[in-house]
């Protein structure tokens, strides 16, 4: 009786499978078709060939938003007295510059009162000398640190593409240039890595890098590290790339300075002949200066050529102050 049903089981099993071959499936010729004919269609073939330009159009559009984004947070900032005296390489104490440029406008005003016997002179001198003199040699301390750093940058650039193509990690590249670059190089690296070390992220680091060093150079290595951090990339190539380009700048600023030579000689000449011409009268011939100097109408007159004279050196100035 056990083999009576399970013989009929059997049966079903088969005959069932058979219709369903026969009848409700599609053969593997059909299925073969149908796969060859979506395959063939024109809107796969038009997938097909959109694919890679719309990853490259992505990839674009990605690398666009993530400058964007860059240059946003790198924007020009008003520079603070503290920044400038970390440009200089001097002291971040704002509190100690004020207290000797205090000092320096009361010898400088004690002076001027000394010798003219008059009390707004004194005031003037002193003003001008203890505000505009500490200022001016910050200023002249912090352009000649920036010049040492520009023009060793582009070894520094050189130092991590060797460094990746032997197989360094970008902050073993850095601490190389942090113990072996001259400075000021050397120790705006070590404070790069730091800064890296204590936890901030590559954007944090580069940012206060370019807010110690605000030079074109620096902007523009913090944005392919950036840019490559988030989009991948060969960092090699586009760190090559931009040590070609820096080279290729500082060889342009040099040519500009060249050509643009006779024009600055020109502009001191020009703007030293009035004052030396007074000095040099003044020696040779006292007597035909002194109206000038004892009349308050020479008084007036001494004011009118004192600010046409500074227009002209401003204009002058100007004209042969390149920027690049």
């Amino acid at each position: 009786m056990m083999l009576l049903i399970l013989v009929g089981v059997l049966a079903f099993i088969a005959i069932g499978g058979a219709g369903y071959a026969l009848v409700g499936g599609e053969s593997s010729q059909t299925k073969g078709l149908k796969r060859m004919q979506a395959a063939t269609s024109p809107a796969a073939k038009s997938e097909r060939s959109r694919t890679p330009q719309d990853a490259a159009a992505n990839r674009r559009k990605q690398i666009l938003q993530n400058l964007k984004a860059v240059e946003q947070q790198q924007r020009k900032k008003t520079v603070t007295l503290e920044g400038r005296l970390n440009q200089a390489g001097l002291n971040p104490n704002v509190r100690t510059f004020w207290i000797i440029s205090g000092v320096l406008a009361i010898i400088l005003s004690l002076g001027a009162f000394a010798v003219s016997h008059n009390p707004l002179i004194g005031l003037g001198v002193g003003f001008a000398g203890g505000l505009g003199l500490p200022r001016w040699v910050l200023g002249f301390l912090g352009k000649r640190r920036l010049k040492k750093f520009t023009a060793d940058f582009p070894n520094a650039t050189d130092i991590i593409v060797r460094g990746i193509k032997s197989g360094l990690p970008v902050n073993d590249c850095l601490k190389v240039i942090a113990r072996e670059s001259p400075e000021p190089l050397a120790g705006e690296f070590k404070k790069l890595v730091e800064g890296l070390s204590m936890g901030q992220s590559v954007e944090e680091a580069l940012d206060k890098l370019h807010g110690r060093m605000p030079t074109s150079e620096v902007r523009f290595f913090s944005i392919v590290l950036s840019i490559q951090q988030k989009t991948g990339g060969n960092l090699a190539e586009a760190l090559g790339n931009l040590s070609v380009v820096l080279r290729a700048r500082k060889l342009m600023v040099e040519k500009i300075k060249a050509m643009s030579g006779e024009a600055v000689a020109s502009a001191a000449i020009i703007a030293s002949l009035p004052p030396g011409i007074m000095m040099l009268v003044s020696l040779t011939t006292p007597n035909y200066m002194a109206p000038m100097i004892a009349d308050p109408r020479g008084h007036i007159m001494l004011m009118i050529g004192a600010f046409w004279m500074a227009c002209g050196v401003f204009v002058m100035r100007k004209m042969i102050n390149f920027k690049f």
